[in-house]
């Protein structure tokens, strides 16, 4: 999915909190995907990530303005970790676009989800290593 096709996703959908299927989620930064939410409440519908790139995607993230990786005004910036590594969601009952990816640690996996805000997605490449 392209940055143009995210923002018209978000800007289709507009600003709310959504309906009774998805309004339990209040995710403007990213968020620990709640245990007790009942997945089947969002379709996927696009991705991020890029599978005809030999390259890794980078693990460098993008905050020009300060930002941090759970700031609500972040960046949604498409070539970077971790919005390299995600896929496109929707509620299935409003359209409220989401992003997802799954964060592997040590000894643990954690499905994390941010809310699509049109006014955040950036296009910034992302360098390459020589």
């Amino acid at each position: 999915m392209t940055a143009d096709e995210l923002i018209d996703l978000a800007k289709a959908f507009g600003a709310g909190a959504g309906c009774p299927r998805c309004s339990t989620l209040v995710c403007k930064g990213w968020e620990s995907l709640p245990g007790g939410f009942d997945r089947s409440n969002l379709r996927c519908v696009g991705s991020l990530r890029h599978a005809d790139d030999d390259d890794e995607p980078t693990l460098a993230e993008h905050h020009p303005a300060g930002t941090h990786g759970w700031s609500a005004d972040a960046p949604i910036a498409l070539a970077w970790f971790p919005y390299n590594r995600c896929d496109v969601w929707q509620c299935v009952g409003c359209a409220r676009p989401f992003l997802r990816y799954t964060e592997f640690g040590g000894y643990y996996t954690d499905e994390r989800i941010r809310e699509v805000q049109a006014d955040l997605v950036d296009r910034t490449p992302a360098a390459r290593s020589a």
